[in-house]
């Protein structure tokens, strides 16, 4: 059976070659008659567009390249899910791989998107090394670094506010009349884990504290299980507890009560940082800060589209605002209304 092709479609709708170009095209201008014609000509035939063979002839793949280190964290499936909607809406398509924050991994990931002709890159959770950022910056491939920011000029990055998040959970649990506070951080080299704990420590000292106790949880759940049960399983231990992100905090959570037979918030108050789902979820009922996942996936498409779509070449470093969300696994400020 000889395959249909663009001329066939054209032929059946009356319409030319081009037409039926333009409606199988994103964003193309077509009059919607035209469209219904061709869509009802191409659905008759069984004809479907060759979108390889078409980026050969535009320089364009519709495809962005999004890049993460894990998926563990339900934070990230809820984020691709949300950048993959906001960029089908602009008419692009999203390939995931995943890397680690290891330069040589990160490196053939890269070289691995660049074979697909990506139009431009997400890096989720991934650092990228002066290399790597220049060689897609001399192809002329953007990259927008998501929930993770570096120090090169050359990158964009959207993330929310964690030097705020982390003032504003230390503030929480001062007011509370905790005394003993500490920390279980994640992967020390992530701007994450630095700026929620810089943020946290400050607003510590603005209060006249400072760390009770601080351990390594390095964004793994079984990391931060051990980090607990070293933290806690002494007389002398904190009252209460900031983990960096909430897949550490229910590790925690889950080795205070069930391991330690301590009551949370009773015994111990414990806050985490991000509002994925579990959160809500009564077995938990954490206190944690929200990561703004729907505004920090349209901040990120946007900065793409003004680089694909206008050639604005200038980094935008997007930092928004998220709110603290109170649940029960923290002890409340007396009067607490929120």
């Amino acid at each position: 059976m000889a395959k249909v092709t663009s001329v066939d479609v054209a032929n059946k709708a009356g319409v030319s070659r081009s037409a039926v170009s333009r409606v199988f095209t994103p964003g193309a201008s077509v009059s919607k008659s035209t469209a219904e014609k061709v869509r009802a000509a191409a659905h008759a035939l069984g004809y479907r567009p060759n979108v390889l063979a078409r980026s050969l002839i535009t320089g364009r793949s519709r495809i962005i390249g999004l890049v993460v280190a894990y998926l563990e964290n339900q934070f990230y499936p809820e984020a691709i899910e949300r950048l993959s909607r906001q960029l089908q809406q602009q008419g692009y398509h999203v390939l995931v791989f995943m890397a680690s924050n290891d330069d040589g991994a990160t490196q053939q990931v890269i070289d691995e998107l660049l074979d697909y002709q990506v139009d431009g890159i997400i890096a989720a959770s991934v650092g990228l090394s002066n290399t790597l950022t220049q060689r897609c910056e001399d192809l002329g491939i953007p990259i927008v670094l998501f929930n993770r920011r570096q120090r090169d000029e050359r990158l964009s990055s959207v993330t929310s506010d964690n030097i705020a998040g982390g003032r504003k959970l230390a503030e929480f649990l001062i007011r509370g009349g905790h005394q003993r506070i500490a920390h279980i951080a994640g992967w020390e080299g992530a701007s994450t884990q630095i700026d929620r704990e810089a943020g946290f420590v400050q607003g510590l000292a603005q209060g006249g504290q400072s760390l009770f106790a601080r351990g390594m949880g390095n964004f793994d759940y079984a990391t931060a299980q051990q980090a607990a049960r070293d933290m806690f399983s002494t007389p002398d231990r904190p009252d209460a507890v900031f983990v960096t992100n909430d897949h550490m905090a229910f590790a925690v959570m889950d080795v205070l009560r069930f391991e330690l037979g301590l009551s949370v918030p009773q015994d111990v108050s414990v806050v985490g940082y991000d509002d994925v789902t579990l959160s809500h979820w009564p077995s938990y009922d954490l206190t944690t800060v929200r990561q703004p996942a729907n505004r920090m996936a349209a901040e990120t498409v946007r900065i793409l589209m003004d680089r694909l779509n206008t050639g604005h070449n200038s980094p935008q470093s997007v930092a928004l605002d998220g709110p603290l969300i109170t649940r029960s696994s923290a002890r409340k400020p007396q009067g607490w209304t929120t």
